[in-house]
């Protein structure tokens, strides 16, 4: 119980001492060089174009190279397959193509978090 004699403690509440106060970076190379449309911005962001490019068209190519081989099932004797190429190409290509489109969001969302590695400052995430 509180003691009715005593007024209630006060608290101050201050602010982060100065000599801790981070100041902004007074060039940030990668951001601004990518704002101001510089060579060296171009080239960042051809990079992280071209690494998207090329897990789009990996996946494509996997992709495709399902869609072709699948059919191909048809062509097998009907007594030999049976049920199974109806079970294959009905079932079991939704698990992969749904795994290949799992695969390609990863990679894509890795490349852009490289790109974001390269481009901030590593000051700015402290």
């Amino acid at each position: 119980m509180a003691d009715p004699q005593r007024p209630p403690r006060r608290e101050t509440v201050t602010g982060v001492p100065r000599g801790t106060r981070r100041r902004p970076p007074a060039y940030a190379p990668a951001c601004s060089e990518i704002s101001e449309h510089t060579t060296l911005g171009t080239t960042y962001v051809r990079a992280l174009m071209r690494s998207q490019l090329r897990s789009g068209l990996g996946a494509l190519a996997v992709l495709a190279l399902l869609l072709v081989l699948l059919p191909l099932a048809f062509l097998l004797p009907r007594s030999t397959a049976g049920p199974l190429v109806w079970i294959a190409l009905g079932l079991a290509a939704y698990p992969v193509m749904w795994l290949i489109a799992r695969w390609y969001v990863t990679r894509a969302e890795r490349n852009e978090a490289d790109f974001t590695g390269l481009v901030t400052d590593p000051a700015d995430t402290a």
